[in-house]
């Protein structure tokens, strides 16, 4: 089954959107499949083709009713983009002021990577640190082998994922860990952690092309053009993002 079918078990539906008189009943429907599907990630990446096909209705109909409800505040869109400008991934997340109509049980896990209540510009601290506590703890759990995976992958793709850092030989011992630099453990929390973006997205089928030389090569790549670009207009805010992008863009030119 393709993986934006599998939504989690609950759709939530607060009442601020189930009676907003603003939105049409469908696009309160909408709402909730968005919860469904944000329940791994804490974003949903389903594209327009995937509502269009369940609601029965074009494209560009769920386009205008995603932007219904964002205009509404409902929830904010995100778009990925390569330094080409060519759209990688669309996101839509819960928008933060309406979280608190949303149980505990569904919060856990589904951290907004931005400034609570903000309106753009986007908060970019707020993204930065955010990322930054996901892949320190991911990179606990794989290292470590806690006992709970801190993003809400399955058993069974627990035990794939780790296979996969096997295949890549990285899968290192905690005990070797300690004697790594400061340096080489970042290097590695976000290449296990690029790794485990791209197995849970849309794109995953790139993941059985990628290498271990290649992955650190482009890492190493990143790292290079972010102190180019410290202190002028391309600065990189986001290093984690820049490198997952830029792995993305050279395994799709691999086709």
């Amino acid at each position: 089954m393709n993986e934006e079918k599998q939504p989690s078990y609950y759709a939530i539906i607060p009442s601020e959107v189930r009676y907003c008189e603003e939105l049409k009943y469908p696009e309160r429907l909408m709402y909730g499949e968005i919860t469904a599907l944000a329940g791994k990630e804490g974003y949903c990446f389903a594209k327009n083709k995937y509502f269009a096909e369940l609601y029965h209705v074009i494209p560009g109909t769920i386009s205008r009713w995603i932007s219904h409800l964002e205009s509404l505040g409902f929830v904010k869109v995100i778009i990925l983009k390569d330094e080409k400008n060519q759209i990688i991934e669309r996101r839509i997340y819960i928008n933060d002021s309406h979280r608190d109509f949303i149980p505990d049980t569904y919060k856990q896990n589904k951290q907004y990577p931005y400034e609570q209540n903000s309106l753009y510009p986007i908060s970019k601290i707020a993204k930065y640190n955010n990322i930054n506590i996901r892949i320190d703890r991911f990179f606990n759990f794989i290292i470590k082998k806690e006992m709970q995976n801190p993003e809400n992958m399955t058993v069974i793709q627990t035990r794939e994922f780790i296979a996969l850092i096997e295949k890549l030989e990285f899968n290192y011992t905690e005990e070797l860990i300690k004697i790594f630099t400061k340096e080489n453990i970042e290097k590695l929390k976000m290449i296990i952690y690029a790794l485990k973006e791209l197995y849970t997205s849309n794109k995953r089928q790139l993941i059985y092309r990628v290498n271990r030389e290649e992955l650190i090569s482009i890492y190493e790549n990143c790292k290079i053009k972010q102190i180019q670009y410290e202190g002028t207009t391309k600065e990189i805010d986001n290093f984690f993002e820049y490198y997952y992008i830029s792995l993305i863009k050279k395994l799709e030119k691999s086709y």
